[in-house]
């Protein structure tokens, strides 16, 4: 799981919706296990609200956080073991105006969960998409490659604070809004 948290560093999610094709390049993500991190929707076994957590891994998992935001998440256990990365954050890449027009704003586009979401077009209705399948949301490698990253400490959760599973691209023109060097290694 950790590994693949970094390994989606660097990687480009596109969207095709609404006949508007969008896409960033990940620049923030942190991973949640399952039954052993309290902080993950997984930790007390498999639900309504997260079944896709469960899913086979390339999933993508989209949930309503706090009833306001959607975020998305990519599926990275095994079937039935609910591990998954959070897309926190990215660099737009295609589609800007798009993404202004969605977002209502030209500044701080894609740098939280649900701006991503947002700008991107992802909702609700987009979980349970298998992220290969090239159609509506996916994963593509960028010519760039895989960016330097920082670990640190997770953020807005307040259980098992103390993993450092957030992953941030550094040096790729992301700035997070939670800082890149906040207890990193």
């Amino acid at each position: 799981m950790l590994g693949v948290a970094e390994k989606l560093l660097g990687k480009r999610l596109v969207t095709r919706i609404g006949g508007e094709t969008t896409s960033v390049v990940i620049c923030e993500v942190e991973a949640y296990g399952g039954a052993d991190d309290p902080a993950s929707h997984a930790f007390s076994g498999p639900g309504r609200r997260n079944r896709t957590m469960f899913s086979e891994a390339g999933t993508l998992y989209v949930y309503r956080s706090y009833g306001v935001h959607w975020c998305a998440n990519v599926v990275t256990g095994p079937e039935g073991r609910g591990e998954a990365v959070l897309l926190r954050g990215g660099r737009p890449e295609w589609g800007s105006e798009t993404m202004i027009a969605r977002r209502g704003r030209d500044d701080h586009l894609c740098d939280g969960p649900g701006k991503l979401t947002q700008a991107l077009g992802v909702d609700g209705g987009h979980d349970g998409l298998a992220l290969s399948a090239g159609r509506k949301v996916w994963l593509e490698e960028t010519a760039e490659g895989p960016p330097e990253s920082m670990r640190t400490p997770r953020v807005g959760i307040s259980r098992a604070t103390e993993r450092l599973w957030r992953f941030v691209a550094v040096g790729v023109g992301y700035r997070s809004p939670h800082g890149t060097n906040r207890g990193a290694l």
